[in-house]
C-alpha cells in the first residue's frame, strides 16, 4: 500500500496511518503531492471498493474527493450561479469512478476523472453573493 500526502487535517492523517496495516510503514510515501494527483497505476493497485472507508486509501481518497468537489463548488458559485450535488458522491461512486478511470488511463492522475466528473455532471441553481468567501484579505 502507499502512503499519501494530503491536504486533510494532520490529526486525520495520524489517525489513518495509524490504522494502516504495519507493513505499509516501509512503503516510500508521496510527499510532494495529494492523492488526486498522484499516478493512476500505482493508486488502482491500492484501492478496494469491497472494503469501503474502512481501507485507508479509500478513505483518503474519498475524503480528498469531497475537498476538491467543494472547493469547484465555491469557483463555480463564485462566477455564476450553478454547483455540483456533492451529496451524489457517496463513497461508491467516487471510488468506482476513480479506479474505473484509473484502470483504462493508468498513466493519468485521478484528478482528471474527478475534472471530468464535475465539467460532465448535471449542475445545481442556487443562490450565492459573489465575493462572500474573502481568503485574500
Amino acid at each position: 500500500m502507499i502512503r499519501y500526502a494530503t491536504c486533510l487535517p494532520p490529526l486525520f492523517v495520524t489517525t489513518v496511518l495509524l490504522c494502516s496495516p504495519a507493513g505499509a510503514v516501509h512503503t516510500e510515501p508521496l510527499v510532494t503531492q495529494g492523492i488526486g494527483t498522484s499516478n493512476c497505476g500505482r493508486l488502482a493497485s491500492d484501492l478496494k471498493p469491497a472494503e469501503g472507508l474502512n481501507n485507508p486509501v479509500n478513505l483518503m481518497l474519498y475524503s480528498w474527493v469531497q475537498g476538491y468537489v467543494s472547493a469547484a463548488n465555491v469557483s463555480m458559485l463564485e462566477n455564476g450561479t450553478k454547483h455540483v450535488d456533492i451529496s451524489a458522491l457517496d463513497e461508491r461512486k467516487v471510488l468506482s469512478l476513480v479506479l474505473d478511470f484509473c484502470k483504462a488511463n493508468p498513466d493519468r492522475k485521478p484528478v482528471s476523472a474527478i475534472d471530468d466528473y464535475v465539467r460532465k455532471t448535471t449542475k445545481i441553481k442556487a443562490t450565492w453573493e459573489s465575493g462572500t468567501v474573502k481568503w485574500g484579505e
